[in-house]
């Protein structure tokens, strides 16, 4: 999240005997502005592994101004007051980085139960990177996208197989051997990511059993006649978007 981004707290009751409308925004909290942090509900400090001290401080049932209608199209009546909770977390140290800055996360909840639900929630954003290789490493490496499949059923089960494929380099890192590029450091068995796994599969498939048997030779089919183009459209599956009232 930016850090010039801005909420607000509850308006909580008038002050005054002042008529018209009653506030809908409370106190001011803008990101880049120390001055304007109120107290925290919440605080918490860890030692990682990874990042040294992690310290994350939570600002509870805070909500951004909505000014536009741009995601409210047909929505009746006054905009709703989306209440969260504004998470500062400061680590001691990143991978490459000798001063990180803090990193500011929002959370649908008004507010966590406990500290712990607190430190689960900035451990989900860390983890996010992690998913984001993985499907990466699906996608180029394992070619999830590459197959131009028509049939969703069809779909899913090449999804399945990569799915296994992807466990199975997992369940083989203790006999694989640790084949790096010249700037990638050096990991223990239990460490090597799926794609340092397979960059040693010729040594994994030298040793691995193999309950198959021996492919039989076989000419291949007829198909569709060389120079012919294919003249049956590929079906158009529903994606879900709703049209915007005109």
């Amino acid at each position: 999240m930016r850090s010039d981004r801005v909420f607000h707290a509850p308006a909580g009751p008038r002050r005054g005997p002042t008529k018209g409308r009653p506030p809908r925004h409370g106190a001011k909290l803008t990101l880049r502005d120390t001055g304007s942090y109120p107290e925290p509900t919440f605080a918490t400090a860890n030692d990682t592994s990874r990042y040294g001290r992690a310290e994350a401080i939570a600002f509870s049932r805070m909500h951004p101004r909505i000014t536009g209608r741009g995601g409210w199209a047909g929505h009746d009546g006054p905009l709703p007051i989306i209440a969260g909770t504004v998470i500062r977390l400061q680590v001691e140290r990143l991978p490459g980085d000798r001063d990180p800055k803090p990193v500011w996360l929002w959370a649908s909840k008004p507010a966590p139960d406990h500290d712990a639900e607190l430190d689960h929630w900035w451990s989900m954003y860390l983890r996010r990177f992690d998913l984001e290789h993985t499907f990466r490493f699906l996608k180029q490496t394992l070619g999830w996208t590459r197959a131009r499949l028509r049939d969703p059923e069809a779909a899913d089960r090449w999804t399945a197989l990569l799915i296994a494929t992807h466990t199975q380099l997992r369940l083989a890192r203790p006999i694989a051997a640790d084949h790096r590029l010249p700037w990638q450091r050096p990991l223990s068995p239990e460490e090597l990511t799926p794609g340092r796994v397979r960059a040693g599969y010729r040594r994994i498939h030298a040793t691995a059993a193999r309950p198959a048997r021996a492919p039989k030779p076989s000419r291949a089919g007829p198909g569709r006649p060389k120079g012919s183009r294919n003249h049956v459209k590929a079906a158009i599956q529903p994606v879900g978007k709703q049209p915007s009232p005109g």
